[in-house]
C-alpha cells in the first residue's frame, strides 16, 4: 500500500502463529471428530493446499524483522545473478593448446573450465545461510549457532579444495600471455601519463581564467609535482611558474593580524583574505619544493630556471630574500647553464631597479660579498663581474633649492586679514580633536603605504646606494689584498701560484669603471697595491711575472691612471713606476696568449691621453713601439704606430729620430749610446738612435700599416703640426683585427710550382691601389644612395596618387547623394 506522499509500499506482515504445542498435549473432543466426518466436503479445500510452501514462506518471512527484509531480497537477486554468471563465466582454454569439438550444427566448441573467483567464494556463505533457512523452515528442529558455524567452516574448506583443483592448470602461463601482460602495462602507463598531462592543462586553464574561484587548484598542482614520473614533475613545475607569474599581484601581501581577524568585515574582504592566504601558502610550498630540487641533478636546470624567472618577474613579492639566496649560492656553479641563468638574473635586478626600488640590489651585493669572503676569493670570475651592471647616481639626494625670483610672496593685507580672523575665531575642543584624529589617521595611512610600496624616498635611496657602494669596494679591496698575499707567499716558497686569483681581472675592470666613486682615504693604499701588482714587488720579477699575466699587469696600470684622472685635483702621486712597467711589459706581450685590447687601451690612456711627456721618455717609447711593430700582427702594429705618431706630434724634438744621420741627428741627449735592453725608459738613450724600422714597415703586407709607416716617415721635422689623428689605438686595433681574416692571402698551392704562386699572391696583396678602391667604394655607395632616394620618391608618388583617387571617389559619392536627395524633394513636391 502506497502512502500519500509517494513513499515506499508498506509490507503487512501475517498474524503471529499460535504457540507450538506438543501432540501429546493436544486434546480433541468427540464433537470435533463428528463434525469433521460429517462435513468432508469442506475439508477438500484444505487437502489441496501446499502446506510445505506455506510453512516455508511463513518461517522465512515471519521470523525476520522488518529492517532485514530488504537484505533478504537482495540476497535472492545476487543469487540469481551468480547463477547467470556461472553459466557464462567459464575459463576458455587457449586454442593452440587444445583441439575443438565440432557439433552437429557446425560450431566449434573448445574445452572450458569453470572460473572460480573471489565473488563466488564470498557468496558461498550466503548460499549456505539460505539453505539453512530453507532447512529450518522444512524441518521441525532448528540448528543452534554453534552448529551453523561448523557447517559454514566445512563449506568453506570444501570450496577452497575445489578452487585449488580447478586453478592448478592455470598457473603455467604461455610466453604469449607474458608479452600481452607487458604490453598492457605499457599501455596503462601511457594512458596515465596522458591523463596527468590533461589534468595539468585543465587546472592551469581554470586558474588563469578565474584565479579567485579556482585558487584551491594550486594544492592539486603541488600534489602533481610529487609524482614518481620526472616528466610530470617538470611539467607541473613549469606550469606553476607560468601561473604564478600571471596571478602574482603587484604588491606584497600582508597577512591580517589577530586583532584584524577578530573584526567584522564584509564578504568581499573575507574572500580576498582567503585568496591571498591560499596564494601565499601555495607560493611558499612551491619555493620550498624548488629549493629541494636544486640539489638533484635531474631537476637542477628546471628548478634554477623557475627560481630565476620568478625573481626576475616578481622581485617585489614575498619571500624574495629566500629566492635571492638560492640564486646567489649558485652564481658560481660549475654548470655553465646554471651559472649563466643566475648571472643574467642578478644583472637584470641591477639594471631594472624600478621593480623593487633598489632594496634588492643592496641585498644581492651583500650576499655576493659574503659569498666571496666565505670561499676565500676562489670563485668563477662571473661571480663579481655582475657588479659591472650596477649604476650609481652622484646627484641623488641633492636638495633642489628654490629660486628667490620665482618664489611667490604672500600679500600683507591677506596675511593680516587671515591672522585677525584666526584670532577672532578661536578653535574649540571638538574641532581640535577632529583635526588631531585626521592627522593621526593620515600618518597611519602613510606608514602603511610605505610598508607596502617598494619605492623608497630619496634619503632612503641615498642610504642604500652608500651601503651598496661600500660593499662593492670592500669586495674589490679584499680581492686585491688576497692576490698580494698569495703572490707574497708564493715568492717566499719559491713556487709561483698560477691561476690562484681568478677574480683579479673582473676586480680591476670594476675598479676602473667606478674609480670616480672611490673615497680619497683609500686612494693611497689602492695605488700602492696596484704598484706592487704591476711591478712584481721589486724583489723577484720572474716569479711575479709568472704569477700575474701580462693582461692583468696592464690592467693594474690602467686602473691607476683612471683613478688619477678622476681625482686629479685631490691627489699628487708620482706614476713613474707605471711607465717603467709599461715599457717592460711591451716586450713580454704575446699575441696568442695575451689580450691585444688591453694593450691598446693601456697605450691610449697612458701615452695618448696623458699630459706632455719627458723628451727622453717619449723617445724611448717611440723606439720601443717601432721595434714592437716589426714583431707582431697587423692589428698590434697599427695600434703601436698610431701611438707612435701621436707621440711624435706632441714632442717636436723626438722627430729627430726620423733623420738619417748617425746618432739621431743634432739632439742626442745626455746618454750618447742607445741601450735597447734598459729597463728604465729615461736611461735607454733612445735619442741617440734612428727609426730605421719605418723603412721596413713601409713594405708591410697590410696596406694600412704600410700607409701609416710611410706617413710617419714623411713628417716634417722643423714645423709644428697642430692637427692630431682622430683614430685611437683601441679603434685601430679593433678595425684591423676584424679585417685580418679577409686580408690573409690564400694558401692553396700546388706541389710543382708552389714558390711561384706564393710570390704572385704576395705581390697581388701589396699591389692594392687605394685611390682606385676609394673611387669604387664611393661609386658603389652613391648608387645605393640613389636607389634609396628613388624608392622614397616612388613611395611618396604612390601615396599622392592614392589620396587623389580617394578624393575623386569621395566627390562622386557626394554628387550621387545630392542627386538622390534632390530627386526625393522633387517627388515630394509633385
Amino acid at each position: 500500500m502506497r502512502t500519500k506522499k509517494g513513499g515506499k509500499h508498506k509490507i503487512i506482515l501475517p498474524p503471529d502463529l499460535p504457540p507450538e504445542i506438543a501432540d501429546d498435549e493436544i486434546e480433541v473432543s468427540d464433537e470435533d471428530v463428528q463434525f469433521v466426518h460429517s462435513n468432508k466436503d469442506y475439508a477438500d479445500l484444505v487437502s489441496r493446499l501446499d502446506t510445505q510452501s506455506i510453512t516455508k514462506h511463513v518461517t522465512r518471512v515471519a521470523d525476520v524483522k522488518e529492517d532485514a527484509l530488504e537484505a533478504i531480497y537482495e540476497r535472492r537477486l545476487k543469487k540469481k545473478q551468480l547463477q547467470k554468471e556461472q553459466e557464462v563465466d567459464k575459463l576458455e582454454v587457449d586454442r593452440v593448446d587444445a583441439l575443438p569439438v565440432k557439433t552437429l550444427d557446425g560450431k566449434l566448441v573448445y574445452r572450458t573450465a569453470p572460473k572460480t573467483s573471489k565473488q563466488s567464494e564470498n557468496n558461498i556463505d550466503e548460499e549456505e545461510e539460505e539453505k539453512e533457512d530453507d532447512k529450518e523452515g522444512t524441518g521441525v528442529f532448528k540448528l543452534t549457532k554453534a552448529e551453523r558455524r561448523a557447517k559454514l567452516k566445512k563449506g568453506k574448506k570444501e570450496a577452497k579444495k575445489q578452487g585449488k583443483e580447478v586453478v592448478t592448470p592455470e598457473v603455467e602461463q604461455t610466453p604469449q600471455a607474458a608479452v600481452l601482460a607487458e604490453v598492457k602495462e605499457d599501455i596503462t602507463a601511457e594512458e596515465a601519463f596522458e591523463n596527468k598531462k590533461r589534468k595539468i592543462a585543465e587546472l592551469g586553464t581554470a586558474l588563469l581564467s578565474d584565479p579567485e574561484s579556482n585558487i584551491k587548484s594550486l594544492n592539486e598542482f603541488l600534489q602533481l609535482c610529487k609524482d614518481d614520473n620526472q616528466s610530470i614533475v617538470k611539467l607541473g613545475l613549469l606550469s606553476l611558474l607560468a601561473i604564478f607569474k600571471d596571478i602574482i599581484p603587484g604588491y606584497r601581501i600582508r597577512l591580517p593580524t589577530e586583532k584584524e581577524l577578530q573584526m567584522k568585515v564584509s564578504k568581499d574582504v573575507k574572500k580576498m583574505r582567503h585568496y591571498e592566504s591560499t596564494l601565499l601558502s601555495s607560493y611558499k610550498a612551491y619555493l620550498q619544493k624548488l629549493s629541494a630540487l636544486v640539489n638533484q641533478s635531474s631537476f637542477q636546470h628546471v628548478a634554477i630556471r623557475c627560481l630565476c624567472s620568478l625573481l626576475d618577474a616578481a622581485p617585489h613579492f614575498n619571500f624574495r630574500e629566500s629566492l635571492l639566496g638560492v640564486v646567489v649560492r649558485n652564481i658560481s656553479s660549475q654548470d655553465d647553464v646554471v651559472r649563466r641563468l643566475c648571472c643574467s638574473t642578478i644583472k637584470s635586478l641591477f639594471t631594472n631597479e624600478g621593480k623593487h626600488g633598489g632594496e634588492l640590489t643592496g641585498e644581492a651585493v651583500r650576499l655576493i660579498a659574503d659569498h666571496v669572503k666565505a670561499y676565500n676569493c676562489q670563485l668563477h670570475p662571473d661571480t663579481i663581474e655582475v657588479f659591472l651592471s650596477l649604476s650609481f647616481y652622484e646627484d641623488l639626494g641633492r636638495s633642489h633649492k628654490e629660486d628667490p625670483k620665482n618664489r611667490v610672496k604672500p600679500k600683507r593685507g591677506r596675511k593680516r586679514k587671515n591672522f585677525d580672523e584666526a584670532s577672532q575665531l578661536p578653535e574649540n575642543d571638538k574641532k581640535r580633536s577632529k583635526r588631531e584624529s585626521m592627522t593621526k589617521i593620515r600618518e597611519e595611512v602613510e606608514a602603511d603605504y610605505k610598508s607596502v610600496a617598494y619605492t623608497p624616498d630619496i634619503t632612503e635611496r641615498r642610504r642604500m646606494q652608500t651601503e651598496t657602494l661600500s660593499a662593492v669596494f670592500a669586495t674589490y679591496f679584499r680581492i686585491l689584498k688576497h692576490t698580494v698575499a698569495t703572490i707574497a707567499s708564493s715568492e717566499a716558497d719559491a713556487s709561483p701560484s698560477v691561476g690562484s686569483h681568478p677574480l683579479l681581472a673582473p676586480c680591476l675592470r670594476g675598479l676602473g669603471k667606478f674609480s670616480h666613486l672611490i673615497d680619497l682615504d683609500f686612494m693611497s693604499d689602492l695605488i700602492n697595491h696596484l704598484r706592487r701588482l704591476a711591478s712584481g714587488f721589486n724583489s723577484s720579477e720572474k716569479t711575479s711575472a709568472k704569477s700575474l699575466t701580462v693582461s692583468e699587469r696592464l690592467q693594474c696600470c690602467i686602473v691607476a691612471f683612471k683613478v688619477m684622472k678622476s681625482n686629479l685635483d685631490a691627489l699628487n702621486v708620482d706614476l713613474q713606476d707605471f711607465f717603467v712597467q709599461l715599457y717592460n711589459i711591451i716586450l713580454e706581450y704575446r699575441p696568442g696568449r695575451d689580450q691585444g685590447e688591453v694593450l691598446a687601451e693601456a697605450l691610449k690612456i697612458m701615452l695618448c691621453e696623458d699630459r706632455q711627456h719627458d723628451m727622453q721618455k717619449a723617445a724611448a717609447f717611440v723606439k720601443r713601439l717601432a721595434t714592437f711593430s716589426l714583431c707582431f700582427g697587423s692589428a698590434e702594429s697599427m695600434a703601436a704606430l698610431v701611438t707612435l705618431k701621436h707621440l711624435l706630434q706632441k714632442n717636436i724634438k723626438c722627430r729627430n729620430l726620423l733623420e738619417n744621420d748617425a746618432g739621431g741627428g743634432s739632439v742626442s741627449g745626455s746618454i750618447a749610446k742607445y741601450h735597447p735592453y734598459a729597463s728604465d725608459p729615461n736611461l735607454s738613450g733612445a735619442l741617440a738612435s734612428v727609426l730605421w724600422e719605418l723603412n721596413l714597415l713601409v713594405k708591410h703586407y697590410h696596406p694600412a700599416v704600410s700607409t701609416m709607416a710611410s706617413g710617419i716617415s714623411n713628417m716634417n721635422v722643423t714645423h709644428d703640426q697642430f692637427f692630431f689623428s682622430n683614430v685611437s689605438p683601441v679603434q685601430a686595433f679593433n678595425d684591423l683585427s676584424l679585417e685580418q681574416e679577409s686580408l690573409n692571402p690564400p694558401t692553396n698551392f700546388t706541389i710543382s710550382n708552389g714558390k711561384k704562386k706564393k710570390v704572385e699572391s704576395s705581390l697581388d696583396t701589396t699591389a692594392i691601389d687605394e685611390d682606385v678602391l676609394r673611387n669604387k667604394l664611393s661609386a658603389h655607395f652613391t648608387l645605393l644612395r640613389d636607389i634609396k632616394e628613388n624608392l622614397r620618391l616612388r613611395g611618396e608618388l604612390d601615396r599622392a596618387k592614392h589620396s587623389l583617387k580617394l578624393y575623386e571617389e569621395y566627390k562622386q559619392q557626394k554628387g550621387k547623394a545630392k542627386s538622390t536627395k534632390s530627386k526625393k524633394t522633387n517627388a515630394k513636391l509633385t
